[in-house]
């Protein structure tokens, strides 16, 4: 059981090609992170997995995506939902002058209401300041809580795969930790996540698989402890290293200094 994405590419406005051939597999009881720099395309991918193209002007113009061998890319976005797959958008996006109980029932909304309460329940026990909070206005919520109740919106949907855009951004250190404890959680109950992250080290030390993304191009692809233990990862990414623009210049940057030495 898998959520594929087969060579896509992706163009805005006819004239601008963002995603070029990009292939990726999210497994049902996996962690899969794509990592990647602002502007590699890692946001436009997954706006063609969920069907949100449209709404910025987009189109999968090759390629195709399926879920569970089910062709996927040609559904609408709530179908896309209702097919098992849903994101979290960087940024949270929740409605904040919504409660959090009505953050979280607008999330099911593709569902049958009658197990509502139940899923409640579920998310509750999951993030349990939400339930402290479930009648307060979520524009009150921190950014962390705020990032929790996106994610518990999301599951609310009872999806086979989860999405996450950034969900580390913007987040002081300990409230990384907790979305990342979260993350593997949802991973245990037996939901798929592709994890979208500039915070490398969060993501691969929870992945276990890796994808990274340059100029919408697929770079590299291994395990998770394969991508830990590159050095040019590791100076990349994980910041042990000189400040570059890509990968790309990672490499070309050891081969200067191997020449000037």
């Amino acid at each position: 059981m898998t959520l594929a994405v087969h060579n896509v590419e992706v163009v805005y406005e006819d004239v601008m090609l963002v995603v070029k051939g990009a292939s990726i597999r999210v497994p049902r009881d996996g962690i899969v992170a794509l990592l990647g720099a602002n502007g590699a395309g890692k946001t436009s991918l997954l706006r063609a997995m969920t069907g949100l193209l449209d709404v910025h002007r987009g189109r999968i113009s090759r390629g195709h995506i399926s879920i569970d061998d089910a062709p996927l890319d040609t559904r609408r976005a709530a179908d896309v939902v209702r097919a098992g797959v849903s994101q979290v958008m960087e940024g949270r996006r929740v409605f904040v002058e919504f409660t959090v109980e009505e953050n979280l029932r607008v999330g099911a909304y593709t569902r049958p209401t009658a197990a509502n309460a139940e899923k409640l329940e579920r998310i509750y026990a999951m993030f349990p300041i939400l339930k402290e909070r479930r009648g307060q206005r979520a524009g009150y919520l921190s950014g962390g809580e705020q990032q929790m109740l996106a994610i518990g919106r999301a599951l609310m949907a009872e999806p086979r795969y989860i999405l996450l855009d950034e969900p580390s951004l913007g987040l002081a250190p300990q409230v990384v930790e907790r979305i990342r404890d979260l993350i593997v959680e949802i991973r245990r109950s037996g939901t798929g996540v592709l994890l979208v992250e500039q915070n490398a080290a969060m993501a691969l030390s929870i992945a276990d698989h890796g994808y990274v993304m340059e100029n919408g191009k697929i770079v590299m692809d291994a395990p998770a402890q394969a991508l830990r233990d590159d050095d040019d990862i590791r100076e990349f990414y994980l910041g042990t290293g000189a400040s570059v623009a890509s990968l790309r210049d990672v490499k070309h940057y050891k081969r200067r200094k191997r020449w000037l030495s």
